[in-house]
């Protein structure tokens, strides 16, 4: 193993990282536009992505080790500190642009995360304030029974609920 199959295990993480910033832009579509009824599939897709992100740091982790023993310094090195110790050449700038990279993908990646859950989060809130709203959990419309089986009192109130979103 060395630089090439760790420039190459690289190539394939940001690939993979490029893929969650796109899951996490369609969950985020689908929040905005209401369309609950498919977020838990987006949901399941992105937990997916991260799998395979995990799995794939884990391969860079131990190239990282294999190179920097190569290379002569600490095998518990990071990608960044194997970039301040390679050899004169290129693969300290071909390192450091994947750092780069990836750095910039985390970044995009925690502000799309972020976002989504404030959009989920006041979804579930405006759910709640919906519901409490319409009596429904409560026991502002409870009602009991007479002995027809009708409910002592008969809703005035209209109320629709759209099944769809």
């Amino acid at each position: 193993m060395g630089a090439n199959e760790l420039s190459a295990l690289l190539w394939r993480e940001r690939e993979l990282l490029e893929l969650l910033v796109f899951k996490l832009e369609e969950e985020q579509l689908l929040l905005q536009g209401g369309k609950s009824r498919w977020l838990q599939h987006a949901t399941r897709e992105v937990e997916q992505v991260l799998n395979l992100v995990r799995e794939a740091g884990l391969g860079r982790s131990v190239e990282v080790a294999a190179l920097a023993t190569q290379w002569g310094t600490q095998e518990e090195s990071t990608l960044r500190e194997l970039v301040a110790n390679a050899p004169t050449g290129p693969w300290g700038e071909i390192f450091a642009a994947h750092l780069k990279a990836m750095g910039d993908l985390t970044t995009q990646i925690k502000e799309l995360r972020d976002s989504n859950e404030r959009f989920i989060r006041n979804a579930a809130r405006s759910t709640q304030e919906t519901m409490a709203s319409a009596g429904v959990g409560t026991s502002v419309g409870a009602k009991t029974y007479d002995a027809s089986g009708a409910t002592g009192a008969p809703v005035t109130n209209a109320r629709i609920f759209d099944r769809n979103l």
